[in-house]
């Protein structure tokens, strides 16, 4: 009998991404939205047209208990979240209330309707914030510096509560920053490479951005999600860092972004107050060898390439954006 998994936060990039991945597997693999009006149904559907939406929220405990009874899932993945930094300022108590406590609603659910599910909970590098060591792993102090930072830890400690107050199959990845030609619009790896493809095809002149001197540890979504399936597949519930161990800086970024369309990026990026963050998290790279040593996960994307293939599909996208309204 095929195992079930029931995906949260279904039509982000790692949604899309660990559901092509289970259905490859042979999973039955349900998505929860919160409406069928959702305008990225269609996308999903298009790329994974094996998965069955089914209505759920967050923010309602009672409609995760009825989505539970109805798909009997073996495997829960929670990757629902307010997941734009910047949003989380301005929409902080929603934050907390999705990013936060919808984790404790959907454990309080599993444990309603079956404790023997497994349950993934997307944690974040953010947690770190402002961090106390390089690099980071998975005994490393958490000092968030946003509230989805802090809404993080909170569905991080809880869902280790959960596995060891009830004997839970209950754990966390700790993502650090993946990326893809699926990431969101509003996301700067996601801006820079539509920016750099725009102005190549003369659609702007200049892309503004914020904080230019953060630096990140970058890998693909892609390859990030086959880590959350593994953590699964484990005899015991344990968390585990997934990175790639390298840290690169935004204009590193730029260079490479700007390069591949053979431009310069200081004739055209401009930084801009309006971007900027109450307070921002300088640095992050994280420790993978657990994941490495138990998972047997590494990651096999290299930055550059990343980047190349992001702006490549963005550069498509926007010829493509361009001749449907030359029609």
């Amino acid at each position: 009998m095929a195992d079930t998994a029931l995906i949260t936060g279904i039509t982000g990039q790692d949604g899309t991404y660990l559901a092509e991945l289970l259905v490859g597997l042979g999973y039955n693999v349900y998505g929860l939205v919160r409406g069928q009006n959702n305008p990225r149904l269609p996308v999903v559907a298009q790329l994974c047209p094996a998965v069955e939406f089914i209505e759920g929220d967050l923010l309602d405990q009672s409609s995760l208990i009825a989505a539970l009874e109805i798909c009997q899932p073996t495997e829960v993945y929670n990757l629902g979240a307010i997941s734009f930094v910047s949003l989380s300022y301005k929409q902080a108590v929603l934050t907390g209330e999705i990013s936060g406590l919808g984790v404790t609603r959907m454990l309080e659910a599993i444990r309603t309707v079956n404790p023997k599910i497994r349950f993934f909970q997307a944690s974040s590098s953010e947690m770190f914030g402002k961090v106390r060591e390089r690099p980071q792993n998975e005994l490393t102090g958490f000092h968030p510096r946003s509230p989805y930072g802090v809404a993080k830890v909170y569905a991080h400690y809880i869902t280790a509560n959960y596995r060891e107050s009830y004997g839970m199959f209950a754990c966390s990845g700790i993502l650090f920053n993946h990326e893809s030609p699926r990431r969101g619009l509003e996301f700067v790896t996601r801006k820079i490479t539509t920016g750099a493809a725009r102005i190549k095809l003369g659609l702007q002149p200049n892309l503004a951005l914020g904080n230019l001197e953060t630096e990140r540890d970058w890998g693909f979504a892609g390859e990030y999600v086959d880590a959350m399936h593994r953590m699964l597949q484990q005899a015991e519930p344990r968390d585990f860092i997934v990175a790639t161990g390298e840290t690169h800086g935004i204009r590193e970024f730029l260079e490479v972004a700007f390069s591949r369309l053979g431009l310069d990026w200081k004739d055209h990026v401009v930084s801009d107050p309006r971007f900027l963050r109450p307070i921002d998290v300088d640095s992050l790279v994280g420790d993978a060898s657990r994941a490495r040593e138990a998972l047997g996960w590494a990651p096999k994307t290299t930055f550059e390439e990343l980047v190349t293939m992001m702006v490549d599909a963005d550069l498509t996208l926007q010829q493509r954006l361009v001749s449907q309204a030359g029609r």
